[in-house]
């Protein structure tokens, strides 16, 4: 059984890792604005570019058998409401079952070319282990418990609400476009 002392460290440690974007604490503090990630094309980017916007940030890979179902919905949730402020962040990751192993340069061509849509692409991540990405050990601390810590697939999700909180986490077999209800919600709430 672990001590008070051994919880501690893997926040002291968590919270050691997260680069911040400076701006109003208060309003900062549980949101995805704290954060930062490598855009597909490796320029720095501030999660702050989704202030005000519903996102889904997901786990991607091209050779995934899940890869044409989430890719069309994301296509097709994009179309209905993107003028409304709904976004997907993709994130490439190799861990499971090395299905994501080409470059970014080969990953976004392949989307582009595949799906004739892009989504907000960034660059390769890690979302298990000791090399998680800061933004998703995040994620995961927010809406970790009912599917367990970790990653358990390609294509997991989170759906992040106007404000920048993690409100749902969804399982990768879950198609995108049954969460349209609640991203509709999302959009259409003033708080």
């Amino acid at each position: 059984m672990k001590g008070p002392t051994s919880l501690l460290l893997p926040l002291i440690s968590f919270f050691s890792g997260v680069v911040c974007d400076g701006g109003d604490e208060s309003d900062q503090h549980g949101t995805i604005y704290m954060f930062q990630a490598k855009n597909i094309d490796g320029k720095t980017v501030s999660m702050e570019k989704y202030r005000d916007k519903v996102v889904l940030f997901t786990n991607v890979a091209s050779y995934c058998g899940y890869t044409d179902s989430n890719y069309n919905a994301f296509k097709e949730l994009d179309g209905l409401y993107r003028d409304k402020g709904f976004r997907v962040a993709a994130f490439p990751c190799n861990q499971f079952g090395k299905q994501e192993p080409e470059s970014e340069l080969k990953i976004l061509d392949f989307v582009k070319s595949s799906y004739t849509y892009t989504p907000d692409m960034y660059s390769k991540i890690e979302v298990n282990g000791p090399n998680t990405h800061p933004l998703w050990k995040f994620l995961k601390s927010e809406r970790g418990s009912s599917l367990a810590a970790d990653i358990p697939w390609n294509f997991s999700k989170f759906l992040v609400d106007k404000n920048g909180h993690v409100v749902a986490r969804y399982s990768h077999s879950v198609n995108p476009l049954d969460l349209e209800e609640e991203i509709t919600r999302l959009l259409n709430s003033n708080s």
